[in-house]
């Protein structure tokens, strides 16, 4: 266990110890970084965080009240619809955007020829603006998620004893909602953040100067280790700084949402709209899925439709095979040491056990492009030891360093999964079990699988989905010759080859309506 948790820690303690040899060539690098480069990343990444925080707390906000708080038709439609651009990667979203809102694209043509202008007619697509428009119509479900939970549970029930204290609507959201989704929406924008700091695809395609494309530029460009090590300290440091507010405000929560029971007087339910106020309500929830999700795949089927018979689908099926198998690999892998850990952590809680949890429950922080500086620098360190050693062969020319970071990364997915399955077994049939005799893995297969199955299930579902539309770690670690369907999308579309792009795009969108379609069932069921 301990072994397993140190490989899984391996990438953050990799970082830690590039540090220890900080000497006058890394204070050069640092120098020079802060000369030239590295003013350029802060500035950006600053601007796109606060940018895309401020625009998916107030989306995700707006949504989670107005379905919430409100009755309107349409409604039941909006509460899993508004959760499908969770489906959708951020890089396919930009090359969505940018296929058809480009110069060359179907809008700004049509518009000349129609009107018989000339040159731009919209400004440039591919900038930090552009960037922030993809990020907040496709990470401002995580908003909506938390604040739609935790006004669900209370929110009905004070909004009703505030209007009979007097308080007018807008007075009660102001009081009421709001203070009581502040820590959900909280939690929500740090882990959006978080996807913003790791991306990779959508910042590289619009040439933004962010932390994680420096990363990738100072290791396979600059051909500089330390400058990539230094620069994945940074953002490593970033996101920690992010998921510790994430945890403050998720406890936070358990005193901002006390349950108390579903609001099931009618005394207590939703504001019923009538009139204008219907269309408003529509337009704040039908435009962040027109715009996350609706608009982005027509626009990828537009080209899909138009080259569907130069469409390589030889190619298409090897892609398709290499990222099918990846992610079976990858979730088998992952499922399986979540329910070792586990059952470890039921079976014989201590100290040990909390602490190995909970680094592997960091993984899903950690931004792949530091992933792969954390693998690549140990292997570095190996081959100027021993220039004739293989380890560079393992990890970069076969499918071990890629499942390697994908189980660094997802793990934690799985775990938290198996976890919660967990939660819902009472400790009660564990004892009833060893009273009859059952202990060890008895206990885990007579006892716990049958109630964990369909939470292990969830789990692999869940890892193989993320594993599919992997970026970052695919693209540098994936072995010779087994391209994926997240990496021929990002070069395909680099290249301008959108119409080929587009069907190992929408293969990916499919994939991810799985995990959606799940958790808005998940939604339902606890709603009733």
């Amino acid at each position: 266990m301990l072994v397993f948790a140190g490989l899984l820690a391996l990438p953050v303690l990799a970082l830690a110890v590039s540090w220890l040899q900080f000497d006058a060539e890394a204070l050069d690098v640092l120098r020079q970084m802060a000369e030239t480069v590295l003013p350029e990343y802060v500035r950006t990444s600053l601007l796109l965080c606060v940018a895309v925080a401020a625009a998916v707390a107030v989306v995700g906000m707006a949504t989670a009240c107005a379905v919430t708080l409100f009755d309107f038709p349409g409604r039941r439609v909006f509460e899993w619809a508004l959760l499908l651009p969770l489906a959708m990667p951020a890089y396919v979203v930009a090359y969505a955007y940018t296929d058809f809102l480009q110069f060359s694209g179907p809008l700004q043509v049509f518009i000349r020829d129609t009107f018989g202008l000339r040159g731009r007619v919209f400004p440039e697509i591919r900038n930090t603006w552009g960037a922030v428009w993809v990020f907040t119509f496709t990470l401002y479900p995580y908003v909506y998620l938390l604040a739609r939970t935790a006004l669900s549970e209370r929110a009905t029930q004070l909004m009703e004893a505030a209007r009979l204290l007097g308080a007018p609507l807008l007075r009660r959201i102001r009081e009421v909602a709001l203070p009581l989704a502040r820590p959900a929406v909280a939690a929500g924008v740090a882990l959006a953040l978080m996807e913003t700091l790791a991306d990779f695809g959508v910042a590289s395609y619009f040439g933004i100067q962010t932390f994680t494309a420096g990363i990738y530029k100072a290791w396979l460009v600059m051909d500089n280790r330390l400058a990539a090590a230094q620069l994945a300290t940074l953002l490593l440091l970033t996101v920690a700084l992010l998921l510790w507010l994430e945890h403050r405000a998720q406890r936070r929560m358990r005193f901002a949402s006390t349950r108390g029971g579903r609001a099931n007087s009618a005394e207590a339910q939703p504001v019923r709209l009538q009139g204008v106020a219907r269309w408003g309500i529509w337009a704040v929830c039908g435009l962040p899925v027109l715009f996350g999700f609706v608009l982005p795949v027509l626009f990828m089927l537009r080209p899909l439709i138009g080259g569907w018979e130069e469409l390589p689908w030889r190619s298409f099926l090897q892609w398709s095979r290499n990222s099918l198998w990846l992610a079976a690999l990858a979730a088998a892998l992952a499922t399986l040491a979540a329910l070792g850990l586990a059952f470890a952590q039921r079976r014989q809680p201590s100290w040990l056990t909390s602490v190995v949890n909970r680094v592997v429950g960091l993984g899903y922080a950690v931004p792949g492009a530091v992933i792969v500086v954390g693998l690549l620098l140990p292997v570095g360190w190996v081959q100027s030891v021993a220039p004739q050693s293989s380890a560079a062969y393992w990890i970069t020319a076969t499918a071990l360093g890629i499942v390697w970071a994908y189980l660094v990364r997802f793990t934690a997915v799985a775990l938290q999964s198996v976890q919660s399955g967990y939660a819902r077994i009472p400790t009660s049939f564990d004892d009833s079990a060893r009273m009859l005799g059952t202990t060890g893995l008895g206990l885990m297969t007579r006892v716990h699988w049958p109630l964990l199955r369909r939470s292990t299930m969830a789990a692999a579902l869940l890892v193989f989905v993320d594993v599919m539309k992997e970026l970052p770690a695919t693209l540098v670690l994936r072995p010779f010759n087994s391209d994926t369907l997240a990496v021929v999308t990002y070069q395909l579309a680099r290249d301008e080859r959108l119409g080929e792009a587009a069907l190992p795009a929408l293969t990916l969108v499919l994939v991810g309506l799985i995990p959606v379609i799940l958790l808005s069932r998940t939604l339902r069921s606890e709603a009733v």
